[in-house]
C-alpha cells in the first residue's frame, strides 16, 4: 500500500472537526461486574465504547455523513442510494434528510421491522430484496439508471476517516490501552478505528471479530485477497456483509493483528452477559466484541487494559428476548 490508501491522523482529525457538531461523542463505561469479574484469565480492564447511543442508533452516522457531506450540489439534487441490513441504511436516511437530499434504500427482506420503519421515519425509500446478495444488485442499478450516488456500507476512504473518529474519541477518553477489539462486517468500522489507533499508539493490539457464517474478512486474512462469500449465515446480519472490498480490506490489512471468528451461540451469551452484567440490550453485532473477549481473545488479552467498541443496537423487544434466551 501507498502511503495515500489509508486515512491518516490528520484525515481523522480534520473529519472529526467537520462531524463535531453532528454526531454524538459516545462515552466509555469500565465493565468491572457479572461474566467480566468472573473469568478465570480475565483482562486487567474492560473499557465500552458505547457507539449504540450515537444518533441513529450504531456507528454508521459517521461514515454516512462524512460520505454525504462530499457531494456536491448536483449529486445532491440526484439522490443517493445505499444497501444495508439496516443500520447503515438507518444512517443514509438521517444523513441524507440533513443534507436536504433523498436516499433510496435496498434492504434484504429479512431485516427487523424495526429498521426499515426507522428507515422510512427518517424519509427514505425502503425496496426489499430476497437476499443481501439480491440487494446490493438493486442498489448499483438505481445508481446506472437514476445517477445517484452509491452511499456503501463499508468502502472506501470517507467511510473510514468518519468511522476512524471513534478510535481518536476513545483514545482520548481511555489512557494506555494494550487492546482494543472491533466488530467486522464489511471492514469500514475496523479499518478507520485500527488505522486511528494504531497511528496514536503502534504497540496497542487491535483485533477484529467476525462471524463464523459472515467471516468474509478472516477468509482474505487467510488467502492475502479479498473474498466473497456464496451465502450468509448468522443471527448478526449486521455483520453480514457477502464480501469484502480492496480499500477496506487493505488498510485492515495494514493495521489489525488479526481477525477471529465467533459462533451465533458465542453472540448470544454475549449479548446475555452484557444484559446481566451492564443492563445493556444490544443486537448479536454489538455484542461481538465481548463474545470475543470471553472466547478466542481471552488468553490473549489476560491481564490487558482492553476497548471494546459496541457498534450499536437497532434491535426489537421480542427478538432481543429470544436470543438472550438463547445464550
Amino acid at each position: 500500500m501507498t502511503p495515500t490508501d489509508f486515512p491518516t491522523l490528520d484525515d481523522i482529525r480534520r473529519t472529526a472537526q467537520r462531524l463535531h457538531d453532528k454526531i454524538l461523542e459516545t462515552p466509555v463505561w469500565r465493565w468491572q461486574t457479572g461474566a467480566i469479574a468472573r473469568q478465570p484469565a480475565p483482562p486487567a480492564e474492560v473499557w465500552l465504547k458505547l457507539e449504540l447511543w450515537q444518533r441513529t442508533g450504531s456507528f454508521k452516522l459517521r461514515g454516512a455523513l462524512n460520505c454525504i457531506a462530499a457531494l456536491d450540489e448536483a449529486a445532491l439534487k440526484r439522490g443517493v442510494v445505499a444497501c444495508s441490513a439496516g443500520n447503515h441504511s438507518i444512517a443514509v436516511a438521517y444523513a441524507a434528510r440533513q443534507a436536504g437530499t433523498h436516499a433510496k434504500l435496498t434492504m434484504p427482506r429479512h431485516a427487523s421491522r424495526v429498521r426499515i420503519e426507522a428507515c422510512e421515519a427518517e424519509g427514505g425509500q425502503v425496496t426489499l430484496c430476497d437476499t443481501i446478495h439480491d440487494a446490493f444488485a438493486l442498489a448499483q442499478q438505481l445508481v446506472a439508471d437514476e445517477g445517484r450516488t452509491l452511499v456503501h456500507p463499508f468502502e472506501g476512504p470517507l467511510t473510514a476517516e468518519g468511522t476512524g473518529t471513534i478510535g481518536l474519541e476513545l483514545m482520548r477518553q481511555v489512557s494506555g490501552l494494550e487492546a482494543v477489539v472491533v466488530p467486522i462486517g464489511g471492514g469500514g468500522l475496523a479499518a478507520g478505528v485500527a488505522a486511528a489507533v494504531k497511528q496514536i499508539d503502534p504497540g496497542c493490539l487491535v483485533f477484529g471479530v467476525e462471524p463464523t457464517g459472515a467471516d468474509a474478512m478472516a477468509r482474505s486474512f487467510e488467502s492475502g485477497a479479498t473474498s466473497r462469500l456464496e451465502k450468509v449465515s448468522t443471527i448478526a446480519d449486521s455483520l453480514g456483509a457477502p464480501y469484502t472490498l480492496p480499500y477496506s480490506y487493505g488498510v485492515c490489512r495494514r493495521f489489525l493483528d488479526g481477525v477471529v471468528r465467533v459462533s451465533d451461540d458465542e453472540l448470544c451469551v454475549a449479548m446475555r452477559q452484557l444484559f446481566g452484567g451492564m443492563k445493556l440490550a444490544v443486537e448479536p453485532a454489538a455484542a461481538s466484541g465481548i463474545a470475543a473477549l470471553l472466547g478466542p481473545l481471552r488468553t490473549r488479552l489476560e491481564g490487558k487494559r482492553v476497548g471494546v467498541i459496541l457498534s450499536g443496537t437497532t434491535t426489537d423487544p421480542q427478538r432481543f428476548a429470544e436470543l438472550i434466551a438463547r445464550g
